[in-house]
């Protein structure tokens, strides 16, 4: 048996050698599907399939509020401490919470990932430094000396990879830690945090309305992720019963789920999507193939005649086909890994940045089983499909015909055109898709964001403060702080060409403003602290949600967003005066229907610790925050320089060089803030980054989709082509006898279009089923979009006829005589 697989490997090796330039062609169309194929499952693999790198990753679960609305929510630090210390299905629970914030270093300030984490967070995720220590208990508590645990990339990077690390400080919020230890190499949990530091150096948080942190927990052996759920509720529960100041509003109950569902959730579908899409390209790639092996295979078939009469049965000559696959196909398979390295480049330079896991998608040994499974399985079929296509008849009949010069049957006609049908069918389905997400894209381009993105660059800051102005108190610290960037953004006005200047806490469409609960209050109502804040949060009648956004007095002006009615922030708005607040349209339709909200006052002190009463002086249009296609959300807005934060950006409206512009706003801020390493962008970016998703699904699919196209047009022509060439005598004969040359062209043309068009009608009811599939992806068009799938159906008709007329015309051009004497 050995000696027969040998020797068919070996006839097959001396065949392809005989014949490079189809042999060429086979491992080039197979390579592109199976490299394609290879690249989209590494980026699944290692997003979504692959364990996540810690001890037990199934135990591992994310634990979230659930709110009344049913969505999941971050943790107080009240509620959290409930279910970390009464929970039953738990082996240890830890929160957590990142900011990219100003770390001053030995290489000077920059702006780095910092997770403020508790005692058991290394505990549950059962990771430990390399060098070094971890946290210790007495780390872990207000007052202790400082520490910090850092990353392999920062150690590297910015520390110089010195072992004597300990020495080392770090200035983080004007605080100095000392470095404890060094974390393993492709750590980064959350995403790109590079420094982790013990959150209980501050006092905890004791209000139950304020969800500032993530949390994760690792089970106890047995537990299950629905169990520990069900734990979590019941003490959600308790806290809503027993706490005055919680509510269902805010809590209603509490789920885990698993810490890798967690993480990748959000673009599970998408990934499989595209997983799908690659698998409809390696099927047209696999149908492209199995018509010219059928085409080679019809020219061999005097040579397979006579080793049938000779003796060889059946399955010897199946088993020559089977072997001459499993070469062709080994080396597409070698050939697409190749193909597979370069792409995965590209997509990772592509891939949006928000995409989970990305650091951990390789080319890793389960990527090239699964690339040889699909090479082996392709082999298989291709080579069966061929065989027995091949050797079905009767061995004197196809000497007979053989004979003749003609091999031609009609069954190998029709197994032509059915995989052409397939192809196309195929192709069409993949070119629907495409249209479908080009159309959502071009829809999602055409919303007006509510704001101006040319022209517009952003700064972001964060101020250094010194432990000697913190103790002074917090009227002293937002003082100083709306001192400091006031005279800021007066320094910025003085370069020409700047027409606005303002600073916001966060610039539209990068991750959305924060939102929480405001209340509608009079003067005498006013709570003067938090206690009486939560008495009257019980009243449903006052309560409203918004995003919150502390804005200084040019900000409207300078993004363009329109002011409805009333008026913005202006010099009546200083420091010392009563706080002001304007809101967006939908709050005021919301809140306030059919009376003017103007005048109203607000109470929205939970989200920034400030009590002062908020009276709405103006109403403004609304934008999109959140990105294009999430709409409007109610807003309050805040004067920044009334109630200033430590981390902001700023924005400066300006029709001048962008380069020239930034150099010279650089220099400025080192003189006002020398600590800070600012960020700068455009709001071109920012916009550009927010469409990074949408843009990486439809080139990717419209690259499959295209590549399929090419590929299922060259089946069509090759078809076509070679049956022209089978009829050369049929076509002379035809035209000796009176024939027209249009009269062959619509004979070859009729064949043609026929198979195309069944492929077409195939391809329509597959599409339907594929647009019902990626109807998640879809903005403003429906999964039925009649444009669509006509302008899809119509390119595929008349990119196929084109690759129908091409032979067919050649057929017009055959001298009767020539193809007379040739019989």
């Amino acid at each position: 048996m050995f000696g027969a697989i040998f020797q068919d490997l070996k006839h097959a090796a001396r065949g392809m050698g005989n014949n490079p330039g189809f042999s060429a062609i086979v491992v080039l169309t197979l390579a592109l599907g199976m490299g394609a194929t290879t690249a989209i499952f590494s980026v699944v693999y290692g997003v979504l399939l692959r364990p996540l790198p810690y001890p037990g990753p199934d135990r591992m679960v994310s634990v979230f509020e659930v709110n009344r609305r049913g969505t999941f929510a971050r943790l107080a630090d009240p509620n959290f401490n409930d279910f970390r210390d009464q929970n039953h299905t738990f082996v240890a629970m830890a929160k957590y919470s990142g900011f990219v914030v100003n770390v001053v270093g030995p290489a000077g300030p920059t702006r780095t990932g910092v997770s403020y984490v508790t005692r058991d967070f290394f505990k549950v995720l059962g990771v430990q430094p390399v060098m070094g220590r971890s946290f210790a208990p007495e780390d872990a508590h207000p007052g202790a000396a400082p520490v910090v645990l850092v990353s392999a990339r920062y150690w590297k990077e910015y520390l110089g990879s010195v072992r004597e690390f300990s020495a080392l400080n770090l200035r983080i919020d004007d605080r100095a830690y000392s470095v404890a230890g060094i974390l393993p190499e492709q750590f980064e949990f959350p995403a790109k945090t590079d420094l982790w530091v013990p959150s209980e150096l501050e006092p905890e948080n004791t209000s139950r309305t304020s969800h500032n942190y993530s949390a994760i927990g690792r089970l106890r052996p047995g537990v299950s992720v629905p169990q520990a759920s069900t734990d979590l509720g019941a003490i959600a529960q308790r806290i809503v019963q027993q706490s005055p100041e919680q509510n269902e509003y805010l809590l209603r109950s509490a789920a885990a789920v698993s810490m890798q569902e967690s993480m990748t959730g959000r673009v599970r579908s998408v990934l499989y999507i595209l997983l799908g899409a690659v698998g409809f390209l390696l099927l047209v790639a696999c149908a492209n193939t199995a018509n010219f092996l059928l085409i080679q295979a019809s020219k061999r078939g005097r040579e397979l005649a006579i080793r049938n009469a000779l003796g060889a049965g059946r399955g010897r000559l199946m088993g020559q086909f089977i072997a001459e696959t499993l070469l062709l196909s080994g080396l597409s398979c070698v050939a697409g890994i190749a193909i597979a390295v370069g792409l995965l480049r590209a997509l990772l330079a592509l891939a949006p940045s928000d995409l989970p896991r990305l650091s951990e998608v390789t080319i890793s040994w389960p990527v090239l089983a699964f690339t040889t499974g699909i090479s082996l399985l392709a082999a298989l079929g291709l080579g069966i499909t061929t065989s027995v296509r091949a050797t079905s008849g009767s061995s004197g009949g196809s000497l007979i015909e053989g004979g003749r010069g003609s091999v031609r049957t009609q069954r190998s006609e029709r197994a032509g055109r059915a995989i052409v049908a397939a192809q196309l069918a195929m192709t069409l389905a993949l070119l629907t898709g495409a249209g479908l997400l080009g159309r959502s894209l071009l829809r999602v381009l055409s919303v007006d964001p509510g704001f101006r993105t040319d022209h517009i660059v952003a700064i972001d800051l964060e101020l250094q403060e010194s432990a000697d102005v913190k103790a002074q108190g917090r009227p002293v610290l937002r003082a100083r702080r709306s001192h400091l960037v006031n005279r800021l953004i007066q320094r910025l006005h003085t370069i020409p060409g700047v027409q606005q200047v303002a600073a916001v806490n966060a610039v539209p469409m990068d991750g959305g403003l924060p939102d929480g609960m405001f209340l509608a209050v009079t003067p005498q109502e006013n709570p003067k602290d938090f206690k009486e804040y939560s008495t009257l949060a019980k009243q449903a009648s006052r309560r409203g949600t918004a995003d919150f956004c502390a804005a200084s007095p040019e900000y409207l002006q300078a993004l363009g967003i329109p002011l409805v009615s009333g008026r913005f922030f202006d010099q009546r708005d200083a420091f010392d005066a009563s706080h002001a607040a304007v809101i967006t349209e939908s709050l005021a339709r919301a809140r306030w229907p059919h009376q003017d909200p103007i005048g109203q006052t607000i109470q929205f002190g939970n989200m920034d610790g400030d009590l002062h009463l908020l009276t709405i002086v103006g109403i403004a249009g609304d934008t999109h925050e959140y990105g294009l296609e999430q709409p409007a959300r109610p807003t309050v807005y805040v004067n920044f320089l009334q109630r200033p934060r430590s981390t902001f950006s700023i924005v400066m409206h300006s029709d001048m060089d962008t380069a020239q512009l930034t150099s010279a706003a650089r220099e400025m801020v080192h003189e006002e803030v020398p600590d800070a390493a600012p960020r700068f962008r455009t709001f071109q970016q920012i916009y550009s980054t927010s469409l990074g998703s949408r843009r990486f699904n439809l080139t990717l699919v419209g690259v499959f989709a295209l590549t399929a196209l090419l590929l299922a047009v060259g089946g069509v022509y090759g078809v076509v082509a070679y049956n022209v060439a089978q009829r050369t005598q049929e076509i002379g004969v035809r035209m000796a006898l009176g024939a027209r040359n249009a009269d062959v062209l619509g004979l070859i043309l009729q064949q043609g279009l026929t198979t195309t068009l069944i492929g077409v009608a195939m391809g329509i009811a597959g599409s339907f089923a594929i647009a019902r599939a990626i109807q998640s992806l879809l903005f403003g068009v429906t999964p039925t979009d009649p444009l669509t799938f006509a302008g899809v159906a119509l390119l595929l008709v008349c990119v196929a006829g084109l690759a129908c007329y091409v032979p067919a015309r050649r057929a017009t051009e055959v001298d009767p005589m020539v193809a007379l004497r040739s019989d």
